[in-house]
């Protein structure tokens, strides 16, 4: 069986899942489906790979199709044997009919005819409750080749022919090209690009291409940029350029999630009104005795991905149905890779070059030269009364984006809102978008105000949620949790709750203060539930994935810039996580199979940083409201509250 899908892999192994979706509606082995993914001339267009869309959307796309393929080959073998389509049955890639014991393979009903159907509606999908394959734990599709290095990526292809490619980039960033010397460059064995500011080159070998970028002289012309330092209050006084009829900056009032792509960029105007005036939110807040303002910031952080951006590309500047597209599995992008760049550098060179070209973005082109999460500030008043109960919430978020901006707690006055900003650096998708900074702003605040309450963290959390399911999985992590723990000299506990994308989470954190102020986090437990689960050790893979990676921008991972120039350019300058930060990690899966399975990439990302910062805040008296929070360790602290 052979299985078409504009969707690609990105290191989240869909490959797998939307092999069990078709195999359950199908009723055939796993083995048997071969799955053709991301080719222009054979798989249909889908929108894209991106914001754990694959799971909600083209898993069920997937199941109506096979199961519109299953109903067909029934209608065909009850034709064929004059029967009542009631007797058959589906089962390991044959029709049987039970009354007579008769059996035919799937091959022998369709005998190589081109059979197309339109496919109705509802063609009626497999129950979760009735699924065989999905719901069960099955190792990766082509495990063996991705652990014993056969699997090819990006980076490992070639092709007949090949030359290597590299771009010259400007000396800073928004700098614009003035000249271009190539005299020192030999023109017969290097092809040279210039288009606008773009200047590339291409040569035989990678050696030969980097030794040719190397001789060009160019001439540019820089503009003043801030610096890190100032990046804060630059996107409070920068609005975008578009800019609303009255003069102000464009802003989005909601009452629910937006989506978009996480940064300024990606996110036009729009209103949702949440049914509150600032008069009402203003007048409840008034009237709290409890009320606090504070403001938190997220810095610009990078991708990282172990494979930077790699292309091949043939030609370019011809009719689209002259193009063929087809992208191998990529080792993660984490939204780094959405925009597709590389292959259009690529593209240039070899159309100039009159050879197919391959370019390989350096590792320090992927950190100076990429998009990035956008930084952001954050400025959040609560109203509340004595007991914790939220009264008045205003939440404004300035550039980072509107994704997971919605608080999941149950306030009877709020005026959340996104204010776009003109960002100095290259801003875009990473994952979770800007529910991670929403996330650590409101739960970070939530925990500020139950110590302002003196209530403990989950109770107070409890008290504010009507949301079964978030109640639920804020549940289901401090029972794994133990919360609260016994108190323990220089330890910290935290916790922080959410949704995002369908799903739900919640994450407890432990943490210890060592000499010298470094942060050690000790435990992580993150409860997640997102509909039903298609494959739990996966998914677990997931969540376990997301908590590592949550670790670098919640303590220490930032793109630090001045004059132009990205200085974290190189991963001795640029901290990740390492196997040494990793701690114990618990995760606990919520399967609520009366629910659509949703996504699961991105969520569990997002509570990590609150439930550390919390933590902090615990062991110290300390709090902490700018990620990362300690990139540098923590300074000598005296406990306050």
């Amino acid at each position: 069986m052979t299985v078409y899908t504009g969707k690609v892999e990105f290191g989240q192994d869909i490959r797998t899942s939307l092999t069990q979706a078709v195999a359950d509606e199908l009723c055939v082995p796993p083995a048997s489906i071969r799955m053709v993914m991301g080719d222009t001339d054979l798989t249909p267009y889908d929108q894209g790979t991106f914001g754990s869309r694959t799971t909600p959307f083209m898993a069920a796309q997937l199941r109506q199709v096979a199961a519109a393929a299953r109903e067909t080959l029934l209608e065909l073998a009850a034709a064929k044997w004059s029967v009542d389509r009631s007797g058959l049955d589906a089962r390991e890639g044959a029709v049987v009919h039970a009354a007579s014991g008769r059996a035919l393979r799937f091959g022998e009903i369709t005998q190589g005819q081109a059979l197309v159907r339109t496919v109705a509606p509802d063609p009626s999908p497999t129950h979760v409750s009735r699924w065989t394959v999905a719901g069960r734990s099955m190792p990766k599709v082509n495990a063996r080749d991705i652990v014993t290095g056969r699997h090819r990526y990006t980076s490992d292809l070639t092709r007949p022919g090949l030359w290597h490619g590299r771009v010259l980039r400007p000396p800073a960033i928004g700098a614009n090209l003035v000249s271009l010397d190539a005299a020192g460059v030999d023109t017969k064995r290097v092809s040279v690009v210039h288009d606008g500011d773009f200047v590339g080159v291409s040569a035989p070998t990678a050696a030969e291409a980097a030794l040719a970028a190397g001789r060009l002289r160019a001439e540019w012309k820089a503009s003043p940029q801030p610096s890190d330092g100032q990046i804060f209050e630059y996107l409070r006084k920068t609005p975008p350029k578009t800019r609303d009829s009255d003069g102000r900056g464009a802003g989005a009032q909601v009452s629910g999630s937006v989506g978009g792509l996480g940064g300024a960029e990606h996110h036009p105007a729009r209103t949702a009104s949440a049914g509150f005036t600032p008069a009402r939110v203003d007048d409840a807040r008034a009237a709290a005795p409890l009320r606090l303002e504070q403001s938190y910031t997220v810095a610009y952080i990078a991708h990282a991905p172990l494979e930077p951006r790699a292309a091949l590309a043939e030609a370019f500047r011809l009719p689209e149905e002259k193009v063929r597209v087809i992208v191998p599995d990529t080792g993660a992008g984490y939204g780094g890779k959405h925009t597709g760049e590389a292959a259009i550098e690529a593209a240039r060179l070899a159309r100039a070059a009159g050879h197919p070209v391959k370019l390989v973005w350096t590792r320090e082109e992927e950190f100076a030269w990429a998009y990035f999460r956008p930084a952001g500030v954050i400025d959040v008043k609560s109203g509340a009364r004595a007991d914790g109960t939220l009264t008045a919430w205003e939440f404004h978020t300035c550039n980072c984006g509107a994704a997971g901006i919605r608080t999941p707690y149950d306030v009877a006055n709020q005026i959340v809102q996104f204010h776009p900003a003109r960002s100095p650096l290259r801003q875009g998708s990473y994952r979770a978008l800007a529910a991670t900074a929403n996330h650590f702003a409101r739960e970070t605040h939530m925990d500020e105000v139950a110590r302002a309450a003196g209530v403990d963290a989950l109770e107070m959390r409890r008290r504010n949620l009507k949301d079964a399911r978030v109640r639920a999985v804020l549940d289901a992590a401090a029972e794994r949790f133990g919360w609260p723990p016994a108190r323990t000299p220089a330890r910290g506990y935290g916790l922080a709750a959410g949704t995002e994308k369908g799903s739900c989470l919640a994450t407890c954190a432990e943490v210890s203060i060592e000499p010298g102020g470094t942060v050690r986090v000790r435990r992580l437990v993150t409860a997640f539930e997102c509909g039903a689960v298609v494959n739990p050790d996966h998914l677990r893979n997931q969540v376990e994935g997301a908590m590592v990676q949550g670790l670098g921008g919640a303590l220490f991972e930032a793109v630090r810039f001045a004059d132009g120039l990205v200085t974290t350019d190189r991963f001795s300058r640029y901290r990740v996580p390492r196997f040494s930060d990793v701690p114990e990690l618990d995760v606990v899966l919520v399967d609520r199979r009366d629910l659509p399975s949703a996504g699961a990439g991105e969520t569990p990302l997002v509570c990590v940083a609150p439930a550390i910062g919390n933590a902090i805040f615990d062991a110290t008296g300390t709090r902490l409201r700018s990620l990362p929070l300690a990139p540098a360790g923590l300074p000598k602290l005296e406990r306050s509250l």
